[in-house]
């Protein structure tokens, strides 16, 4: 299966997170060799995911860096 831009972004936390079966896995990766925008893209998701990863828990309100976390995984785009 061929991916485009739009799917990339849609199963990128799923890439992240080591949730794919492996041939989608091959498919993001395929995707990447040949999109220089996706890459930029994952990079920059992972940026994200760190910098949330990072926080220490009184960095913000009340549940508010869980919530945030618990919502860049669940994104699906």
């Amino acid at each position: 299966m061929s991916l485009d831009c739009r799917d990339f972004v849609e199963q990128v936390t799923l890439f992240l997170d080591g949730a794919l079966a492996p041939e989608a896995e091959q498919d993001m990766i395929d995707h990447l060799a040949l999109c220089d925008g996706c890459e930029r893209y994952l990079d920059q998701m992972r940026q994200t995911a760190r910098a949330l990863e990072d926080l220490p828990a009184d960095a913000l309100p009340g549940d508010t860096r869980s919530t945030l976390i618990d919502t860049f995984r669940s994104r699906r785009a």
